[in-house]
């Protein structure tokens, strides 16, 4: 097939949605499809199978974004219509300006469109301090169904959770595919045991944002008894790490702050002792699968605006969203009881075989084929 995807959000492999952009590029073009990336990577004008537009100006906001290390496209609408010209499918990514100038010329044209759904409202009222504002997140999934979800033939959402959201949220189903994102092979890999030297580790990954909630990690750790005895690893990148830096240095917490590559994050994984997930607000969590795979145990966030709760085996891999004091008794727990970690080693080896990226991206490229296949019915 010749399939366009849409990506108003590429750049750096430094968040959940780019990440699973290049996993399904990558995934597409192994199999022989054609495949022509609309992006705004200047930096790939002169790389085979682009499509390049401007960055988009968003002025005073532009601050904003370049502190979260995103670029956002300008829906161009020549570069746009030659890019997807002759394409079988177009697949678009973000309910921004590209991704809707694509699916709009898409329509127009009379090519099928499926659309992916990695934008959570609170992921963009965060940064307007409307977080917590049910109206103003309603309105948010509002403008996303109108500007391009209305106009997708099938909807990719990555869990089940988002789904049930987002429709309830606009008060319709629509024709959809529930997928998982998956995890790739690297962590699966089996890799040597590393030898547990120094202190009890636990790795925190997810972009330093309002929404991500790492300071509960630091408060909980300070609340305990051992806590000098804990190294944290906060893995990524983004406009909060000077604040959590100084309340881990403010809370005596020795906490570590760096952005991995893929190459060098299985290997960090694999010789941390717990993996702890703070999030308020997310999607799927692929950091979390992750973790899973490379044979962490997880104390995962229990706030009602995020899926990843439910990838708890049990009561004692949760914690009270933002309670500081419930994940140090958490912590605690699996500190004094390095026994429990290897029971729950063993819980999650079944449950995170359902996650390799492989058999995933085989159920996107069949969603692809059938968008193309019912293309004169839907």
């Amino acid at each position: 097939m010749k399939i366009a995807i849409v990506c108003d959000v590429l750049g750096m492999p430094n968040n959940g949605t780019t990440l699973a952009a290049y996993n399904l590029i990558g995934f597409l073009k192994e199999r022989g499809h054609e495949v022509t990336v609309v992006c705004a990577d200047q930096d790939k004008k002169e790389e085979a199978g682009y499509a390049v537009v401007p960055v988009k100006n968003l002025g005073p906001l532009n601050l904003l974004l370049k502190a979260n290390n995103v670029t956002l496209a300008k829906g161009d609408k020549g570069v746009v219509s030659r890019a997807i010209e002759g394409a079988d499918v177009v697949h678009v990514l973000m309910p921004f300006h590209l991704g809707v100038t694509a699916a709009k010329l898409a329509k127009k044209a009379g090519i099928p469109v499926t659309a992916s759904f990695h934008a959570q409202a609170e992921n963009f009222t965060a940064h307007i301090s409307c977080m917590n504002s049910r109206l103003v997140n309603h309105i948010t999934y509002l403008f996303y169904y109108r500007l391009l979800y209305r106009r997708a033939d099938i909807v990719h959402y990555p869990t089940q959770f988002i789904r049930e959201l987002f429709e309830k949220q606009i008060g319709r189903e629509l024709r959809c595919r529930v997928i998982s994102n998956g995890v790739n092979d690297v962590f699966f890999a089996p890799q040597k045991e590393a030898k547990r030297k120094g202190k009890f580790t636990i790795f925190c990954t997810g972009r330093f944002s309002k929404e991500k909630a790492q300071q509960t990690l630091i408060k909980a750790v300070a609340k305990c008894a051992f806590k000098d005895d804990v190294r944290l690893c906060f893995a990524g990148c983004g406009p909060r790490e000077k604040k959590l830096k100084r309340l881990a240095g403010r809370k005596k917490v020795d906490a570590d702050f760096r952005f991995y590559s893929r190459n060098e994050l299985p290997a960090a994984l694999h010789a941390a002792d717990l993996y702890v997930h703070t999030a308020l607000v997310e999607i799927e969590a692929i950091s979390c699968l992750e973790a899973i795979a490379c044979g962490l145990v997880p104390v995962i966030s229990d706030s009602p605006r995020s899926a990843t709760k439910a990838f708890a085996a049990d009561g004692r891999c949760l914690f009270k969203a933002g309670n500081a004091r419930d994940l140090a008794e958490k912590i605690s727990y699996f500190y004094h009881a390095p026994e429990e970690i290897a029971a729950y080693r063993e819980k999650y080896r079944s449950f995170r075989e359902q996650f390799r990226q492989e058999d995933r991206m085989l159920e996107m490229e069949q969603m692809l084929k059938d968008a193309v296949s019912a293309k004169g019915a839907i």
